[in-house]
């Protein structure tokens, strides 16, 4: 069974056994605006929980996206590099930015389920 968790940056990752796959919230898009760039990482990167995984750019600013936990990274979203506004259009589904094996599976008990998060967004407002 499929679990989704939230970051207080704004990534979500949805995890099944010990891999994940992360992206951006829909409010995280909202707020950047057209996103005009995205850079994901290379399979094999080894990421840190909290630390910097990719890059989105949109028409009003730059913005790094951290890593919600640590692990290896299996796979980077290819689509992104030629469609980056696929992340506004569907930013919780197909414009995932990385898959990555877990190494520390109790960080996710730091993270915020959807309930949370959504009280926490709601906060921000």
């Amino acid at each position: 069974m499929m679990s989704m968790y939230f970051t207080k940056d704004h990534e979500w990752i949805k995890v099944d056994g010990d891999t994940g796959v992360v992206g951006i919230t829909a409010y995280a898009q909202h707020a950047l605006g057209d996103i005009v760039y995205v850079e994901v990482p290379e399979s094999g990167r080894e990421l840190r929980l909290g630390g910097d995984a990719a890059v989105v750019e949109s028409v009003k600013a730059a913005s790094e996206v951290y890593s919600p936990v640590s692990g290896t990274v299996t796979a980077g979203n290819a689509v992104l590099a030629d469609q980056p506004a696929l992340v506004n259009e569907s930013p919780e589904d197909q414009a995932w930015f990385f898959k990555l094996t877990l190494s520390n599976p109790t960080e996710l008990e730091g993270l915020m389920d959807r309930a949370a998060y959504d009280e926490y967004v709601a906060g921000l407002e």
